[in-house]
Parts: C-alpha cells; structure tokens; sequence
C-alpha cells in the first residue's frame, strides 16, 4: 500500500506537468493569433510555472535510493575552534531548521548539548516528510566557517568546523538485534532551558554499545523512560546504517565522508571575512548571498549535489 500511494503520487505529479505543457502550447497557439503583446504574460508566467514542475519532477527523479523517501535524523558537531565552532554549530542548526521550515518537513530537536559559553557541542533532529533524507544527505559532511570572531577582543579572523551526519529512518519491521548485555547506561541530568524538571532529577540518558562504541544520547524528555526510548531509537537507526553498510560490502557515503573536524576535510565553506561567499567543494556551486543561505535557501546546493551525484 505504501509503494502504491508513492506511485500514485509519482504519476499524479506527471500528469500535473503534462497539463501545463498543454496549457503553454495553446497559449503559444493563441499569442500567434492575438494583438501584438497580448498575451506575453500569461505565456511568460505559464512557462516559468511549466519549468518549476518539470526542474521539480526531474530533481525528485533523481531520489531514487533505497532509503531516500524515509524520514531522516540529523546530527550536529561541533569540530576544532572551542567556542568559535560552538557557536558555528548553533549556526548551522538555525540554518537548517529554516530550510526544514521552507520545505514543510515536520522535525523536532530531540538532542540538544549546550556550549560551555556559547552555542552548542551538539544536536540531533528528527525530520518527518517524504524524501526527507534524500534531500539532507547531500548535507552530510564538514561544514567550514570563516568570518571575523565576535569573541576575539582583537576582533581576528577565524575558521571554525562542525560536522553534519545524516541517517535514515528505519521501518519498525526491520529487525536489529541488541544484546541489553552489550549496553552501557548511564543517567545524569539535562542541562539547558527545559523548565522545572531540569537538573532536578537525572532524566538525560547516555547509550554506549560496546561492541561497536557508537554511542547516543538524550536530555529533551521530561522523563527517564522517554529518554531512554529515545535515544535506542537513534541506536537503532545508527547500526542499521551500520549493518546495511557491511552488507553492502563498502561505506556508504555517510561514512565515506566522516573525516577528522578540521582543515582540509570540508564539503562547504561559508566565508564572511573577506568577502561574502558560500562554496560547496564536491559540486563547484557558489552563493554570494551568504545571509540567505543562512536563512534556510540550500535547494541550489541540495539540486547541484543530486546532479552531481546522478552523472
């Protein structure tokens, strides 16, 4: 049923392109036919209507991987540069969180580790929508920022890292077994806004899997128990990725790109200082409105990836 709700909305989509290549080609027929200029701009809004659907259509074409239409969570670290990366990393989640807006994907912030004077160490998202992580993988990666510090008294430039990691969510019929012997769990309290219950009780829950030393953590419920189903959730979808990349008998991009937090391993550069500019580095694609990306407008670096990636 749900591979039947996906074709249906694949084919729904189609038509919808079809209709306006018709409603062009008549307005074409007809502006032969009309007083000079009459009907320049309804032909001019009805092809710029006609190449979104399509660029759309083509653009989702390319979503074809196994988990692309699932749900997808996203992690947030901050690399090399202390508070400066910190505070990137706070950044970059207002950014993205922006773009999540803009494309109508529901998320929550399910994680949160505060700075120790600014920003952030940390964050984990939960991002609901289809083809939630087909789009965000192309995020995956070392994001480097380059700008005057605001916490340099002598007001230097500096360059900051934090890294970006994308999972897929799993179907709750797929089954990864976990060993509760092979669980470490410790309990500690949240830190941060987050009402009364905060630092009153040790409701925040750290996971370590020891086999595999991946470990995952949770502070943003009120209680233990939803913390603790919380973060076996974002386990579970962490040795999926891993499972699914020792099936495959390589890394998968996620991995391929989980370089060191620090020079010379960057997807994307974000330069303030000395001239405004964004640049991915695996597409060549470049922004001057460095304010706008910052602002959620990723669907160029998102499209120029996909592209990238289909050749």
């Amino acid at each position: 049923m749900q591979q039947l709700s996906q074709l249906k909305e694949k084919l729904k989509k189609f038509n919808e392109v079809k209709e306006q290549e018709t409603e062009v080609a008549v307005l074409i027929e007809l502006s032969g036919e009309a007083e000079d200029g009459e009907l320049d701009d309804d032909l001019e809004q009805a092809i710029s209507i006609f190449r979104q659907k399509v660029e759309a259509l083509e653009l989702e074409s390319m979503l074809d991987g196994k988990d692309d239409a699932r749900n997808a969570l996203l992690t947030i670290h901050a690399g090399a540069g202390g508070t400066e990366a910190q505070d990137w990393a706070e950044m970059l989640l207002r950014m993205y969180t922006r773009w999540l807006e803009r494309r109508h994907f529901q998320f929550k912030i399910i994680d949160r580790q505060m700075g120790d004077e600014a920003g952030i160490k940390s964050a984990v998202l939960e991002v609901e929508g289809r083809y939630a992580y087909g789009y965000l993988k192309a995020e995956s990666g070392v994001h480097r920022l380059i700008r005057l510090s605001p916490f340099d008294a002598n007001h230097r430039r500096h360059t900051s890292f934090a890294s970006v990691f994308i999972y897929p969510e799993i179907d709750d019929d797929i089954e990864i077994e976990i060993d509760p012997n092979d669980l470490r769990i410790d309990t500690y309290r949240a830190s941060g806004a987050g009402g009364q219950h905060v630092n009153k009780t040790s409701s925040a829950v750290r996971i370590t899997h020891l086999p595999t030393n991946i470990v995952v953590q949770c502070q943003s419920e009120r209680s233990q128990h939803m913390n603790k189903a919380s973060a076996m959730k974002i386990l579970r979808l962490r040795l999926y990725q891993k499972q699914k990349e020792e099936e495959e008998v390589k890394l998968s991009e996620i991995e391929k790109s989980k370089k060191e937090i620090a020079w010379g391993s960057q997807i994307r550069s974000y330069v303030f200082h000395p001239y405004s500019m964004v640049k991915d580095h695996r597409t060549g694609m470049e922004k001057g409105n460095i304010q706008g990306v910052m602002d959620g407008d990723l669907d160029d670096f998102v499209k120029a990836f996909l592209v990238h990636k289909e050749k």
